[in-house]
């Protein structure tokens, strides 16, 4: 019998499916990134026995416990949430991609870790404030052409593109100007970056935006403590 967790992300790729359509694109050319903060180590391998490919953690703590219960090797591990610098080094030794370099300090740490680890390539995304909310990270407009500028000429790190949290609106299509906004700023700064941007609420309005990757969680694994049976 087909689980919850297998229908839910049916019903997700579905969605994205749609959405690509409707924005003439590819759906090879944008990435599910399967959100499982908060649920266990069990969950998530039912999530990849299903078809998950991508797993994002948002604590470096949090991936530390699961990823060696789950399998280094069994699904590219993204770290989405903010990174304390001194947690910087576990995050380059367990995460495949870390989508939420913030700073020009934690760039400089990531790569000298790097080198330090003997890691020779680690793919990552800016994170972009857009909306100067107290409670999200990211880094400001002004600052990035600096931040893109240092990245771009590292040995160990890889700039993979931009991403954003934008504010929650009821209505999904209050958000799509953050969305389109980094878009031009993509456009201008970083021709051939990709986006990180959509969440299980707003993503079919990301993927119209130019979405590469989508952040999906609450949409294929339900509320935290919810059966997936």
């Amino acid at each position: 019998m087909e689980s919850q967790l297998a229908k839910n992300l049916a019903a997700v790729q579905a969605r994205i499916e749609q959405a690509a359509s409707h924005a003439g694109r590819n759906t090879d050319e944008i990435k599910l990134v399967a959100v499982s903060k908060t649920h266990p180590a069990s969950i998530l391998a039912d999530a990849i026995a299903a078809g998950i490919k991508t797993l994002g953690e948002n604590k470096v703590q949090e991936g530390q416990e699961k990823i060696p219960v789950v399998g280094r090797d069994k699904a590219e591990w993204h770290l989405i949430g903010h990174l304390q610098s001194n947690k910087a080094r576990k995050a380059v030794q367990i995460f495949d991609v870390i989508e939420s370099v913030d700073s020009l300090e934690l760039a400089e740490r990531l790569e000298r870790i790097c080198l330090e680890e003997s890691r020779a390539s680690l793919p990552v995304f800016i994170q972009v404030d857009l909306a100067s909310e107290e409670t999200k990270s990211g880094i400001q407009e002004s600052q990035l052409p600096e931040l893109i500028n240092f990245l771009q000429g590292c040995k160990a790190l890889k700039l993979d593109g931009l991403m954003t949290v934008p504010p929650y609106f009821d209505d999904a299509e209050e958000v799509r100007p953050y969305f389109h906004r980094l878009r031009a700023i993509r456009n201008k700064l970083l021709p051939d970056g990709g986006l990180s941007m959509g969440m299980s609420h707003d993503f079919e309005i990301a993927i119209e935006e130019g979405a590469t990757v989508v952040r999906v969680g609450s949409a294929i694994f339900g509320q935290r403590g919810v059966s997936h049976g």
